[in-house]
């Protein structure tokens, strides 16, 4: 496979995950809000499978970034101090999916202690991670 492949790859896999990442904060805001039962078990039943379903896009996204570095070798990545940073916050990212984890199940088991508010904030933090990356990656300023 060549290394525009394992690019591409790479690019769509992570597009895919943020999609959720950037979702799945906002069906808690919404969830935090309601307090209709038959509402609070659809979005339940959503945030669940939506955490499921992109968690494929998480791995596979980290199997194809990790194949690259491969292909490229230790040495390229001795010297490329943009992807220290990029691996940096790419590991952030991977600590926050896992806490949207945490969120699903405690919503799952009625036991959310955070305002709506507090889910529109967690809600930015992505957007704002996902600028670092891709302009560390682009442009690759060291």
């Amino acid at each position: 496979m060549t290394v525009l492949w394992l690019k591409a790859l790479h690019v769509f896999f992570m597009v895919a995950w943020f999609a959720g990442i950037f979702y799945l904060p906002r069906l808690f805001v919404y969830h935090a809000q309601t307090d209709e039962p038959a509402v609070k078990a659809q979005f339940k039943i959503m945030e669940r499978r939506l955490w499921f379903f992109i968690t494929p896009f998480a791995i596979l996204t980290a199997v194809f970034g990790i194949w690259l570095i491969g292909i490229y070798g230790t040495s390229w990545l001795k010297v490329s101090g943009w992807l220290h940073a990029k691996l940096t916050l790419v590991a952030a990212l991977y600590v926050y999916h896992f806490y949207l984890y945490r969120l699903v199940k405690q919503f799952a088991n009625d036991t959310n202690t955070h305002s709506a508010r507090f889910y529109r904030i967690i809600n930015e933090v992505p957007v704002l991670v996902l600028l670092a990356v891709v302009i560390l990656a682009v442009v690759k300023p060291f």
